[in-house]
């Protein structure tokens, strides 16, 4: 493996801001790994080379020409289709949208941008972000780099397959019901859900009561540097949050020695296997010696709010997909389209009982973390799922995205959320766990990650194909 796709990205910043290497060699090898990759993982719907060197040149000279440079200057990303790339597709992994161009970038597209982050190209995702699993009836199937029999999990596939593989440091993924959290899990990577409103979130989402915009990243500081490049107030979100934004990089070095932690292995009502379990305690058992104060907690919801969290999510995609749900329903993939349908044929009543249901929720929460500081839980029930199928076997009275279990409650409340990969299945299969924060302390949770993080040196690179 070159050691250009092993280099975190703090690292190559430093490197290039010394001219130790070049921003025009980094994205060349990002632009040839995705090439390399693409045959077997399948991760980039659209690659963009002729700008991605375009801007690896501009960003050459400036280094060269000793101008300031942006906190992640010369480094390459990527951007999930679920997000809006000015004068390239947009098809947010859908045949139906697949002549669709962007006509602006999306606001963190804009700001990575700004912080000297150069853009290779725009990473699958399964249909309008609908599933977990990486497949779209436009793209095919995205395949995770550790087994490449096994799902990178999704909607985030491709962002979540790319770093993994060591193609781009850094990749930005959405978050509706867990799509930055799952991918990370199963590919072995920090992602990060920051609190709703956090990262500004436009054009506007088919759910832009869940959605939210993030970093997936192979160590929480990177990821760190990239949410820090694209958090903070844009008027065009209307949910976006207005005043300072946190100093997130100082979290990475705080002290958690005193934080009060929770540990849920089930939330009252998940089913993982033994594997995940095994991981979780560990994890706890390494918060203790760092000096946490931890707790086992049985019961963090009184019912499992799968149910509030499908009316919301579904009924918005639906909503906006009527047209082809009551025109071309063929052209989607057919899991989506069934519960598409299901969704939009809710009575306004009923649906309106789960919106106050979901205000409930969000303040048993709010009471919750009162007494606790942090909830750590698996992200995942499994630690993958073979590509093809929807939901695990065991699992299939479960809908396409609440076999998850762990991921969408936290979208429902807008609190943050992260995974940091945290140990491995007897199939050697990356297994990470959830920190979920109280509203607004991101700081909590990445302060959190990053002492897990150096105790248990889970930052080191893993790149399993060739």
């Amino acid at each position: 493996m070159h050691l250009l796709s092993s280099l975190p990205a703090h690292e190559l910043i430093q490197l290039i801001a010394t001219k130790e290497v070049s921003a025009v060699e980094v994205t060349q090898h990002a632009l040839n790994r995705a090439e390399e990759t693409q045959g077997n993982l399948n991760a980039f719907f659209h690659l963009m080379p002729r700008e991605a060197m375009e801007a690896a040149k501009q960003a050459e000279r400036a280094v060269l020409q000793g101008e300031r440079l942006g906190p992640l200057h010369g480094i390459p990303f990527s951007a999930k289709d679920l997000m809006a790339v000015a004068g390239v597709p947009y098809a947010l992994g859908s045949r139906a949208m697949s002549n669709n161009i962007a006509a602006v970038d999306a606001p963190a597209v804009e700001r990575a941008k700004a912080a000297g982050a150069i853009l290779i190209g725009k990473t699958t995702t399964s249909e309008f972000g609908c599933k977990p699993v990486g497949d779209s009836p436009l793209t095919g199937i995205t395949r995770n780099p550790f087994n490449l029999a096994k799902s990178s999990g999704g909607s985030s596939a491709g962002a979540a397959a790319s770093v993994a593989a060591g193609v781009t440091p850094l990749a930005l993924g959405t978050d509706g019901g867990g799509s930055i959290r799952i991918p990370a899990s199963f590919c072995g990577l920090a992602g990060v859900k920051a609190q709703f409103g956090r990262v500004p979130v436009w054009p506007t989402s088919a759910t832009p009561t869940l959605a939210h915009v993030g970093p997936l990243a192979r160590n929480i500081r990177d990821a760190t540097l990239l949410l820090s490049a694209i958090a903070g107030y844009d008027e065009r979100d209307p949910a976006s949050i207005a005043g300072e934004t946190p100093n997130f990089l100082a979290a990475l070095s705080a002290d958690v020695s005193g934080l009060r932690i929770a540990v849920s292995q089930t939330l009252g009502y998940a089913r993982p296997d033994s594997d995940v379990v095994t991981v979780l305690n560990d994890a706890a058992f390494v918060f203790e010696r760092l000096g946490c104060t931890v707790e086992r907690v049985d019961t963090v919801f009184d019912a499992d709010p799968a149910d509030l969290w499908t009316a919301e999510f579904y009924a918005g995609v639906g909503t906006r997909l009527r047209p082809i749900i009551e025109t071309n329903l063929a052209i989607l993939d057919p899991a989506v389209a069934e519960i598409l349908k299901a969704a939009l044929a809710q009575e306004m009543r009923d649906y309106y009982e789960k919106v106050f249901a979901r205000y409930a929720l969000r303040d048993r929460l709010r009471t919750f973390f009162q007494s606790y500081d942090i909830l750590l839980s698996p992200v995942t029930p499994v630690s993958s799922i073979d590509v093809g199928k929807n939901i695990p076997d065991h699992l299939i009275d479960r809908n396409l995205v609440t076999w998850v279990f762990y991921t969408y409650p936290f979208n429902l409340t807008g609190q943050p959320a992260l995974t940091i990969p945290a140990g491995l299945s007897a199939e050697g299969l990356p297994i990470g766990i959830q920190l979920v924060g109280r509203a607004m302390r991101e700081a909590d949770i990445i302060a959190a990650a990053s002492a897990f993080e150096k105790a248990r040196s889970t930052g080191r690179q893993l790149f399993p194909i060739k």
